[in-house]
């Protein structure tokens, strides 16, 4: 009998994700990532503009970027932070440090040969259940065309930009940019900002650029503020942007920009798009989603059920969530999960897109609560999960709220305790708080945690 093939596309977090759940199964496993290295978009070069194979690296992050939510709410169950380095870390962390703990679990599993990097995928399409998938080695620049039996699209969300159009903007005279392309607070020292949107990408950068040094920031808001109690002056939001005139901006309450605007910053999402896939396989749904269309349990293609998407939703979970939806596909790929009928799996869609319409826009709690529920459901399912609390999840992103009510300045200085191993992070250093700290790399960072715990 020969062995089912299996593509997957993309070895980010969500490929590695996968990966690592059928990696001892008796499959064909073929991974195809357009970069040189993994890690998606917790890749980050300095250089950011290509990889030796000229291919566009597609990063969101920046430098001096740190994780947003403690550690202990993403790490996986069966390696955690402790484990990867060896002792204690502070629960918030440098995007380098993310990668070396993401990639270092990748080494662990040794999925790294399952892997052909610098090679981008051109078209999927099938012929009932055989896929065709052409892909181009950008080493060599050959192309070929292979067969599979399923497919998993892990090409991740964040690689085209969703860009509003306001009136002025073209005329503007200063720099416009969305925030995939925003790589180093420091070049808008001194400069009066400002961001459009009010999401997590909104919230960072303006912290960012208070950081290192901005005179002004203002973010401007479609649904609702933020809402933070923000302890700098040079913070303050205003409803959304409803024309530019040179560089004075008007919003739609009737006010202006108090003063002349240097920089706009685009923090507004990006579009789901994967052009590679043939139209009747493509997901199409709007930028942010918490139930995408046409996937059953948010994963399989409900028409297709040998086509997978890995996170596609908007993100509440991110680390353990891909590896329950991978174990997801796993079993339905084995058979260990019988899929419904197409009636019945559209039902299902159906249903919990109707649920997500009756959510209020912008309710982070009550979009957090539908991905709990999301959660349990495939947790449910799956025959082999990853075994974690989920109700201890609840309580860690209950307790990070709060700080971030309390002060959003101030919130990654706090320790968690770990779900998995039930040991609080180590605390950070008191006169080396978030606000001063600039360690960027893995160096750096692990330094000052092996000063802080012989204190």
């Amino acid at each position: 009998m020969m062995k089912k093939r299996i593509a997957i596309i993309g070895a980010g977090p969500c490929g590695l994700s996968q990966l690592s759940a059928l990696k001892d199964d008796a499959f064909d496993l073929i991974c195809f990532e357009r970069q040189s290295e993994w890690g998606g978009q917790w890749l980050y070069s300095y250089q950011n503009e290509a990889d030796s194979s000229e291919e566009y690296i597609h990063s969101s992050m920046y430098r001096q970027l740190w994780s947003n939510g403690p550690k202990e709410l993403v790490e996986y169950v069966d390696y955690t932070f402790d484990n990867h380095f060896g002792y204690s870390t502070p629960s918030y962390q440098p995007r380098s440090v993310v990668f070396d703990y993401l990639t270092g679990r990748a080494k662990n599993k040794n999925i790294r040969k399952f892997i052909r990097f610098q090679t981008v995928v051109h078209s999927v399409n099938n012929e009932q259940d055989i896929f065709k998938v052409t892909v181009e080695d950008l080493k060599t620049n050959i192309i070929e065309e292979l067969t599979f039996d399923f497919v998993i699209v892990a090409a991740g969300r964040y690689a085209t930009p969703n860009i509003p159009q306001f009136q002025g903007m073209k005329q503007f005279p200063g720099l416009v940019l969305h925030s995939k392309r925003f790589h180093d607070a420091s070049k808008f020292e001194n400069q009066h900002v400002l961001i459009i949107g009010s999401s997590y990408s909104a919230e960072d950068i303006a912290l960012q650029l208070c950081k290192f040094g901005a005179r002004s920031i203002t973010i401007s808001y479609r649904t609702r503020p933020l809402g933070y109690k923000w302890p700098d002056e040079r913070i303050k939001e205003v409803p959304l942007l409803e024309r530019m005139e040179n560089r004075l901006a008007y919003f739609q309450d009737g006010t202006k920009s108090e003063t002349e605007i240097d920089s706009i910053i685009f923090c507004t999402g990006y579009r789901h798009h994967y052009p590679f896939m043939a139209e009747h396989l493509r997901l199409n749904c709007p930028t942010k989603v918490l139930s995408p269309p046409n996937l059953y349990k948010g994963i399989i293609w409900s028409k297709q059920p040998n086509l997978a998407y890995l996170g596609m939703q908007s993100l509440v979970f991110q680390f353990t969530m891909f590896d329950v939806q991978a174990s997801f596909v796993r079993d339905v790929i084995l058979g260990q999960i019988r899929l419904p009928d197409l009636e019945s799996r559209e039902q299902d869609i159906a249903e919990w897109i109707d649920l997500e319409k009756k959510l209020k826009p912008g309710d982070g709690e009550s979009e957090f609560y539908y991905q709990i529920d999301y959660m349990r459901d495939l947790l449910t399912q799956c025959h082999a999960p990853p075994q974690f609390d989920v109700n201890k999840v609840i309580a860690g992103v209950k307790e990070l709220v709060k700080h971030k009510q309390e002060n959003v300045f101030t919130y990654r200085d706090h320790s968690f305790v770990s779900i998995v191993t039930g040991s609080r992070a180590l605390s950070i250093n008191p006169s080396l708080p978030w606000l001063k700290n600039m360690a960027d790399s893995v160096e750096e960072f692990l330094n000052q945690s092996l000063r802080k715990r012989q204190l």
